[in-house]
């Protein structure tokens, strides 16, 4: 899935879960990549692009496994309709989240994204502090197991630990 951002040179920060993963919060491992795109339309026909190639489904509850085929696959416009989206891919699950729960988008999250080595390529991660932000707003139950996680790593991180 990253080959493919990469690939396509789609600018992107990894979020949620996953982004607390590779900060090495000790959490249960999340089955899904939760990414903010920049917004710009150009950004977004990259996006699409390698969600195409991806063959990005839609993810619906109670739905099927494979996810629901998208009508003439995904485009920049349809994504610029979304405030957040869950798709299953080819390379697994991805949810795309435009306005991340207490952030107002890729703008807000960018000057605190890190570079984190990951596969072999440098992956950009919103800063642990932005994911605590973000998962604190979001308040939800799976959200508020790992809080507690996040904000012991940060003190360490902090202490020098």
């Amino acid at each position: 899935m990253l080959d493919a951002l990469e690939r396509h040179r789609v600018v992107y920060l990894v979020i949620g879960g996953f982004a607390a993963e590779l900060h090495d919060v000790a959490i249960p491992p999340t089955r899904d990549v939760d990414i903010t795109p920049q917004p710009g339309r150009q950004n977004l026909r990259r996006l699409a692009d390698a969600l195409n190639d991806l063959e990005a489904r839609l993810r619906v509850v109670g739905g099927p496994a494979e996810g629901v085929p998208l009508p003439g696959g995904v485009s920049a416009d349809w994504l610029a309709g979304m405030v957040s989206v869950a798709l299953v891919t080819s390379a697994g699950p991805l949810d795309i989240a435009m306005l991340p729960d207490g952030t107002t988008g890729y703008e807000d999250l960018k000057p605190g994204v890190v570079i984190v080595p990951y596969e072999g390529r440098p992956v950009p991660v919103a800063s642990l502090q932005d994911v605590l932000r973000s998962k604190e707003a979001a308040g939800r139950p799976k959200d508020l197991l790992v809080i507690p996680a996040l904000r012991d790593h940060l003190r360490r991180r902090t202490r020098g630990e």
